[in-house]
């Protein structure tokens, strides 16, 4: 099994920038690609950004692309997204994400393991 927990949400304005963390524990060497989601009410999860564990290759959305950065730590097992020149409409729950895969997936059904969400609230 592997445990994630995320933490840095909250409440920032338009234009702010917030970084979140997401540590993971437990069987981590079984992690190969971690991703980060966000879910607004009403609306379905959608992919923000990921990383390959070992390499550090990374993939965005478009709508984050230039703005976010995701980076990973492998010896405090956490991955970090930087989140640059925040948008209201950007409001959501944000998830990390980790599969046994060797390539990042846009698709969460793919993920086998979550965080339980931080709350990024961005005002206008």
């Amino acid at each position: 099994q592997v445990q994630l927990v995320e933490s840095g949400g909250g409440l920032v304005q338009a234009g702010g920038s917030l970084r979140l963390s997401c540590a993971a524990s437990g069987r981590t060497f079984s992690i190969y690609a971690m991703g980060w989601f966000r879910q607004a009410p009403g609306k379905e999860r959608e992919f923000v950004a990921g990383i390959i564990w070992s390499g550090g290759n990374t993939y965005y959305s478009d709508s984050v692309k230039g703005r976010f950065t995701i980076s990973r730590d492998n010896a405090k097992n956490t991955v970090y997204l930087q989140m640059n020149s925040l948008k209201p409409e950007e409001t959501a729950v944000y998830y990390c994400a980790a599969e046994r895969a060797v390539v990042v997936h846009k698709n969460p059904a793919t993920y086998d393991y979550w965080g339980q969400g931080t709350q990024v609230t961005v005002s206008s």
